[in-house]
């Protein structure tokens, strides 16, 4: 990076950058962890009385809790997991019920981002006419992004008394979460000219804007497998082209991983209905407060919280459970 040529070619210096990150991401933790532990223990050295005491298991135990982390870390060893990431969400079986859930898990995953501090993009929202969204795709980037959120692949299911139902019933809806790492354009994915459809039309939302006046979005079919990658963020039908691809590659991916993990498979039966018995978590807001893993039996009566993007206790458990599974 000290060569002075070093940004002639933006993409490739952009690669190092993003790849310094990451390996700044793994390094400097252990480093402060390591220099942390021989400060703590010069001040136990030098301690004199209770309240000198107090103040070494304070430092100790905020110790444990970074050690804590970087062992988490450490789960998350697959091939990409340092990758940053694109998830989808689709609702499912209920309606308007689960086109609004969709919505709000949405939003869960984007505070959860947001707290993490990793960045945000949006590639592609259809909105529901009645309420709540048909899809979303956002790529949320940082290092393990899909490390950490590889956990969230499934169906998930709401239980709530419905605020679209004037008799206050209680409703049950479901919503799929997909998560695909983002992938560099020369990741070795292996795509023919002619196995893809590829159809622009124009973008979704309020009119008037230059997206809805042009045929900007595009739609990438991959015809083998019947894979589908779309978006329609960007104003330029280049972009979206670009970054539909960059999709599809991640969901060939995921593809393949499915077909090489039995456990993912059975994730999402023969037929990959999103609805009852296919859902990985359960979130209860009436007739009691409950979320609970189904795979790991985590649950937290913190519902409120958990929407609000509060998930890292799943993540670890699911993390937890498949890193003892492999070992």
């Amino acid at each position: 990076m000290a060569d002075p040529a070093f940004w002639s070619d933006r993409a490739k210096a952009k690669e190092t950058v993003e790849e310094l990150k990451r390996i700044k991401a793994t390094t400097e933790p252990w480093g402060g962890l390591s220099s942390g532990v021989q400060e703590a223990a010069e001040l136990a050295e030098l301690a004199e009385g209770d309240a000198d005491l107090a103040e070494v298991e304070k430092v100790v135990a905020d110790l444990e809790k970074k050690a804590e982390h970087l062992e988490f870390q450490l789960m998350m060893s697959g091939a990409h997991d340092a990758n940053s990431a694109i998830l989808s969400v689709n609702p499912g079986a209920g309606g308007i019920e689960s086109c609004d859930w969709a919505s709000m898990l949405l939003r869960m995953y984007t505070r959860w981002a947001e707290r993490a501090g990793f960045e945000l993009e949006t590639i592609e929202i259809v909105p529901n006419d009645e309420g709540g969204i048909k899809n979303a795709s956002i790529a949320i980037r940082g290092p393990y992004a899909y490390g950490y959120l590889r956990s969230e692949i499934g169906v998930h299911r709401l239980v709530r008394i419905s605020p679209f139902d004037a008799q206050k019933r209680r409703h049950t809806s479901f919503a799929a979460v997909d998560v695909m790492p983002e992938f560099d354009d020369d990741i070795e994915i292996e795509i023919a000219d002619k196995d893809l459809r590829i159809e622009t039309y124009r973008s979704g939302g309020a009119g008037g804007q230059h997206v809805n006046k042009t045929e900007s979005a595009v739609r990438i079919t991959h015809m083998p497998t019947g894979v589908v990658a779309a978006c329609q963020n960007e104003r330029s039908q280049h972009r979206n082209r670009a970054m539909a691809m960059k999709m599809l590659k991640g969901k060939l991916y995921r593809l393949q991983e499915l077909e090489r993990d039995a456990e993912l498979k059975k994730l999402y039966g023969a037929k990959g209905e999103i609805a009852f018995g296919s859902q990985i978590r359960n979130y209860v807001l009436q007739p009691y407060q409950l979320v609970k893993d189904v795979r790991t039996g985590q649950e937290t009566g913190s519902v409120d919280a958990v929407l609000d993007g509060e998930i890292d206790a799943f993540i670890e458990a699911y993390l937890r459970r498949h890193m003892g599974k492999n070992s």
